[in-house]
């Protein structure tokens, strides 16, 4: 009987450096790089990291006022780790941490709607604007 390799979820970046978050990003155009995916985590209000072998598999974060409202802009799992269920554990965590809040929200592409309605959310409307020349976080000079 073979089992897939363990992965553990941590809560904080303790011991994580840049080149720990490789992989994702996967079909972004202009992907941040290692340092500034690391700094978007750092400055989220909550992180979730699923990590195996040393390695960050997959995440979730989320930015709040830390009073009434949270936002969860970005969930990923590396490619070769999706469908194992990384990605319901690591939402599972993350709606854990932010249980204290009136409302958690998030956007997703149409595909993904059941999933997240397993988690127990439900479908709503997000209005946004996307600047694709400044997806990958770099500061301007």
């Amino acid at each position: 009987m073979t089992t897939e390799p363990a992965y553990t979820l941590h809560t904080t970046l303790d011991g994580v450096t840049p080149g720990q978050l490789q992989g994702f990003f996967v079909d972004w155009p202009n992907p941040p790089s290692p340092d500034t995916f690391h700094r978007v985590l750092a400055g989220s209000y909550r992180v979730v990291l699923a990590v195996s072998g040393g390695q960050v598999i997959g995440f979730v974060q989320a930015i709040s006022d830390g009073v009434l409202t949270a936002y969860i802009p970005l969930l990923e799992v590396l490619p070769e780790w999706q469908g194992r269920g990384v990605g319901r554990a690591l939402m599972t965590r993350m709606q854990d941490e932010l249980r204290h809040l009136y409302a958690v929200d998030l956007g997703c592409e149409d595909n993904l709607v059941p999933f997240y309605e397993g988690l127990g959310m439900r479908r709503g409307n997000l209005m946004f604007t996307r600047r694709y020349e400044r997806q990958s976080g770099a500061v301007e000079g």
